[in-house]
């Protein structure tokens, strides 16, 4: 999945087959990034150290959310090293094996971050609909086995990367260049990605969505404890579902466009750039994921209000 994602990538915005958008690029990607690395490092720092402070409560969201957190961090921890690489004119000199494993970070955990906030909104889900039943997905225990299958799966699925014949770059000096390659098999490749890794669980996020409205508009619970509880897991499915609308549907939308017209001709020039600016949007959500847990994470709010009065 990621072998897919990383081609693409580079392909479509990190190479002179491009149509000629360096300059572009270098004046969006490093500030982007760098922007993107400030805000994300210190919102989940933060958000980790509040997740693993003794008194806080251990349940199955906050597993998920931790996770998050820490897959966010080590998103965003890749964000100097691409900046440093477009601030020197496309030449990377960290060498060879470092490229490889920064590319390979960088892509387990932004597919980790997808599953992650696509499982969180399936807990939130079972939560309002199914408050007596399926109680092993909201379970904590059941929730660090989850976690932990989640990144087995996406660190397999990436290990691939870590082959220099299988990132497709020339020499070292342009890691992040992929080689001219054959828009078929991107195409091919694509497809999967599109499937496995966005498609998916953002149709699921949907699906959970509109049972937990139709769920809340026929419940007669009164204003107490629970109605709280269900506000808070609706929020959770909204931010999530925002989240996936302004960060992962563009880029996906826009790159499989983009490889179906494939030519480097002026008129795609447009296309070209709206392509860098989604890829951005796509890292922007390692930096947005704090707001949800602190709309929705159990007693993240009350933690953070302890630790002030500290």
């Amino acid at each position: 999945m990621n072998t897919s994602e990383m081609a693409l990538d580079n392909n479509f915005t990190n190479s002179s087959f491009n149509c000629a958008i360096d300059n572009f690029k270098q004046a969006v990607y490093p500030i982007m990034y760098l922007f993107i690395f400030f805000l994300g490092a210190v919102g989940n720092g933060f958000s980790i150290y509040v997740f693993f402070q003794p008194s806080q409560r251990k349940t199955s969201v906050n597993i998920y959310m931790q996770n998050l957190a820490v897959s966010d961090l080590m998103f965003v921890s890749t964000l100097p090293f691409r900046a440093t690489y477009f601030l020197l004119g496309s030449h990377w000199i960290f060498g060879d094996i470092a490229c490889r494993i920064m590319t390979y970070t960088l892509y387990v955990n932004m597919y980790c971050s997808i599953y992650f906030l696509t499982v969180l909104s399936m807990v939130r889900f079972v939560a309002i609909v199914y408050p007596f039943k399926h109680w092993k997905l909201t379970n904590v225990k059941y929730a660090r086995i989850t976690c932990a299958a989640i990144w087995i799966f996406v660190l397999g699925a990436s290990s691939p990367l870590l082959c220099k014949e299988v990132a497709g770059y020339s020499t070292p000096a342009k890691c992040l260049d992929l080689h001219p390659s054959k828009s078929h098999s991107l195409l091919v490749m694509n497809s999967f990605v599109l499937v496995v890794g966005f498609i998916l669980p953002f149709c699921t996020i949907i699906v959970c969505y509109v049972f937990a409205i139709k769920a809340l508009l026929r419940s007669k619970t009164p204003q107490n404890k629970k109605m709280v509880s269900h506000k808070k897991a609706l929020l959770t499915i909204i931010i999530t579902l925002i989240l996936f609308l302004i960060c992962f549907l563009p880029y996906h939308i826009l790159r499989t466009i983009h490889l179906v017209r494939s030519s480097c001709s002026q008129a795609n020039l447009p296309m070209h750039k709206a392509l860098v600016v989604t890829l951005c949007l796509a890292a922007m959500n390692s930096c947005l994921d704090p707001i949800l847990y602190y709309f929705a994470a159990e007693n993240f709010k009350a933690r953070i209000r302890n630790l002030s009065c500290r």
